[in-house]
């Protein structure tokens, strides 16, 4: 959690982090700004002090909102570094940052460096400013090993922001499914009132616009897609396919909140009016695989284990498992599942043993989410919920909703 940054950045033997551009759809200036509006910000933390936000005068009034000591860009005026600079862009940006450096007391030590920027100008202009100011050693955090941990754990105020993440998203997840079903059908395939096919393309369309309607966004896309593409795990569908009777359909949805603040990350596997008897049996299985898993979870363990014991169930079924062969494209190809957050893949991450900060702990959220998958055979299953560790070690799905392959046809 956030209380933990002083520590963690003593740990790794910085001085400072230093995270650059907007509030918005930047993880990490989200985390620690709270996603005010503001469109570019230089944010500095050092242990012990209080951070301080670099700001426009435009959005000083959004700046003062995070507490944060403030210090304008207006007090270092461009164009006067324009000036002397002779007009040379990434010269008066590397001295016009300089000196903000040194009017904040960073002049030496290690920084390390986060954000959102376009890596051409932040990759010159970190160069150019190494060269001004050698006592600075400029890094980047790789492995996200400060930030990253600090939120591996949710605060109270992270896990319900999720949680209504999570009820939107079911929200949806529930008006697709009534209004899949309420529709005609004409030689197995969902027609729409102009007699035209129902496809891809026009339920995406829908999905997009009910997570606008409840203040959600979608900036990676939705995975709703049908029958082959239903067997390529992140094959996000295609959007002139037909929508048809009998076939499995994975809809893997992971919207959210808007200013791309946090996630939540939801699958269901359904077959609209009946199911093939293969694709049932492949549903059964990841089902009861999800359900082992799910009885099984402790608490302060790595959870690589999971992906190991996924493996084993599934191997014990007969299928192919990437444990087998890296390399796989059908059976049990992926990993069980990841943390959630401001990302919609990060720390704790189920496929990383060797990590001993990698674990199971109160605050940690995750998802659980099997799938098979045959793409020559027309089919691919998975499930997934999103859950959460509570203050007592115990393990809580953030929202419920209902497992069910077969949706029975109500239009006439």
């Amino acid at each position: 959690m956030k209380q933990d940054l002083d520590q963690l950045i003593s740990k790794h033997g910085a001085h400072a982090l230093w995270i650059t551009g907007a509030a918005q759809h930047n993880p990490a200036m989200v985390y620690l700004t709270g996603g005010a509006h503001i469109t570019g910000a230089d944010l500095f933390i050092r242990p012990g002090q209080k951070p301080i936000l670099c700001h426009g005068m435009m959005e000083r009034d959004e700046a003062a909102k995070t507490g944060y000591e403030l210090l304008s860009y207006a007090n270092f005026p461009i164009n006067e570094y324009l000036e002397k600079a002779q007009g040379d862009l990434l010269e008066a940006s590397a001295n016009r940052y300089a000196d903000i450096l040194k009017a904040i007391g960073l002049i030496d030590g290690k920084v390390l460096l986060y954000g959102v920027l376009e890596f051409s100008q932040l990759f010159a202009l970190v160069q150019r400013l190494a060269e001004l100011m050698p006592g600075l050693q400029l890094s980047g955090d790789f492995d996200g090993s400060i930030l990253l941990e600090a939120r591996a754990t949710k605060s109270a105020d992270e896990l319900a922001r999720i949680r209504h993440m999570g009820q939107i998203t079911t929200c949806v997840v529930k008006r697709t499914r009534d209004f899949l079903t309420a529709h005609k059908v004409q030689d197995e395939t969902l027609i729409k009132q102009d007699g035209s096919p129902l496809t891809i393309g026009d339920v995406k369309g829908l999905i997009n616009l009910w997570l606008a309607e409840a203040g959600a966004e979608n900036p990676e896309d939705t995975i709703f897609a049908i029958g082959r593409d239903a067997g390529v795990p992140h094959s996000s569908g295609t959007l002139s396919d037909p929508i048809t009777l009998g076939k499995t359909i994975v809809f893997d949805i992971y919207p959210c909140e808007a200013g791309g603040g946090y996630f939540y990350d939801f699958t269901r596997t359904w077959c609209l009016g009946y199911a093939p008897e293969e694709a049932q049996k492949a549903y059964d299985q990841v089902k009861s695989v999800y359900a082992q898993i799910v009885n099984e979870l402790e608490n302060d363990i790595n959870p690589s284990r999971y992906q190991t014991r996924t493996c084993e169930l599934f191997e014990g079924m007969g299928h192919e498992t990437i444990r087998q062969n890296p390399q796989i494209q059908q059976g049990y190809i992926h990993s069980l599942g990841h943390g959630v957050g401001l990302n919609v893949h990060e720390k704790p991450w189920f496929g990383r043993e060797k990590d001993p900060t990698n674990i199971l702990q109160v605050g940690s959220v995750f998802t659980i989410e099997p799938g098979l998958y045959y793409p020559d055979r027309g089919y691919g299953i998975r499930l997934e919920d999103t859950w959460f560790v509570r203050e007592d070690g115990s393990f809580e799905k953030f929202v419920e909703f209902p497992m069910e392959l077969v949706l029975p046809m109500r239009g006439a």
